[in-house]
């Protein structure tokens, strides 16, 4: 256990050395889909934290990611900052989705189930007409920052860096909190959340922390895009394919397990970037996204990760019962032809009846 420990800790070190170089090497491009990549990251951790944790599926985490675009856009244009200022920001816009969890969750999570999804699906909803609809969103036009007079070799140097440590940030606050008397708490929900709440559960308090903690991170994430992004539009900024982006990325990945949605999105993630460069028709890359979650819900229900793993422990036990059955030879009594032919043999003789 201590060496696979080692094994974990020396490859996450070096996961973290190589992201941290990508934008030493100059490539505009490169470093601005990391970004992205970056930014998923944190959301499908964040995400799952909540989700993967107690097993109810949100389908609103785009309403945090909103939030926080429109919280940042707002404050930005009344402030009139400009530059490295609005980076500062980035909190503020989690705090305000944060806020926006409170009353959210209190409604939500007085149901379960299919029915926690639709509202979710409906609040969301909610909130995008709210951005298309009220004259201080700027409507369907928007909200535009102003212009960022950095060097072009450069210009998304900040966004990544700042992206890489709120995904680092939340994939350490995942581990804190599932080695946690709290994330024991989400996972007892998770399994039976009316026997947890007979073994003194929280489970209302408990849920909604976990909810607040996920949009916290997710409207950060928001603040960050928009200046990215260099637009808030409601289009994008309440966006129900980034509800099933994230959704995916933690269940290719792993649904509910800590490394799996880190794995999903950097395996999704350049996927989609690739397809909006390459393909004209601009549904296409939902169509494939949509027919990948049904494929990853049917056959990968657990996920790549939890599934290989159980592979090869299967696999490994195969092995080593397979060799201690030839240390240990055949059976005290049994001849060796018998134990060769599979443990039975015809007697040679029978005596007469």
């Amino acid at each position: 256990m201590r060496s696979l420990a080692l094994w974990r800790g020396a490859g996450l070190a070096v996961l973290l050395a190589v992201a941290a170089l990508v934008p030493l090497d100059g490539n505009v491009v490169l470093t601005q889909v990391g970004v992205l990549v970056l930014l998923y990251v944190g959301a499908a951790v964040a995400w799952n934290i909540f989700s993967g944790f107690t097993g109810y599926i949100s389908l609103g985490a785009a309403v945090f990611f909103g939030v926080g675009v429109y919280t940042v856009a707002l404050f930005t244009k009344h402030l009139n900052l400009v530059g490295g200022a609005v980076f500062a920001l980035y909190p503020l816009g989690g705090l305000v989705a944060a806020a926006v969890a409170v009353p959210f969750g209190l409604i939500a999570l007085r149901v379960r189930r299919h029915t926690f999804v639709v509202v979710t699906i409906a609040v969301f909803f909610i909130f995008q007409l709210m951005a298309y609809n009220f004259s201080w969103t700027g409507g369907a036009s928007g909200l535009i920052p102003q212009y960022l007079n950095w060097s072009e070799a450069t210009v998304y140097n900040p966004f990544y860096y700042t992206a890489l440590l709120i995904a680092v940030v939340a994939a350490v606050l995942a581990w804190a909190i599932w080695g946690s008397r709290f994330g024991l708490q989400l996972r007892a929900i998770r399994d039976d959340e009316d026997r947890a709440r007979g073994l003194g559960v929280k489970t209302m308090r408990v849920k909604l922390t976990a909810f607040v903690l996920s949009g916290f991170i997710i409207g950060t994430l928001g603040g960050l895009y928009f200046y990215f992004q260099s637009d808030a539009l409601p289009q994008y900024a309440f966006n129900p394919f980034f509800d099933l982006t994230v959704a995916l990325m933690a269940f290719l990945g792993g649904f509910g397990t800590l490394s799996g949605p880190i794995f999903g999105a950097l395996l999704l993630e350049p996927y989609l970037g690739w397809a909006q460069q390459q393909v004209t028709n601009t549904y296409a890359a939902q169509i494939v996204l949509g027919v990948l979650f049904l494929v990853v819900i049917i056959f990968l229900p657990r996920g790549i990760l939890p599934t290989a793993g159980e592979k090869l422990t299967a696999l490994r036990a195969s092995r080593q019962r397979r060799a201690a059955e030839r240390a240990a030879g055949p059976p005290a009594g049994l001849p060796v032809g018998a134990a060769a032919a599979g443990g039975s043999a015809e007697p040679t003789s029978r005596s007469a009846s």
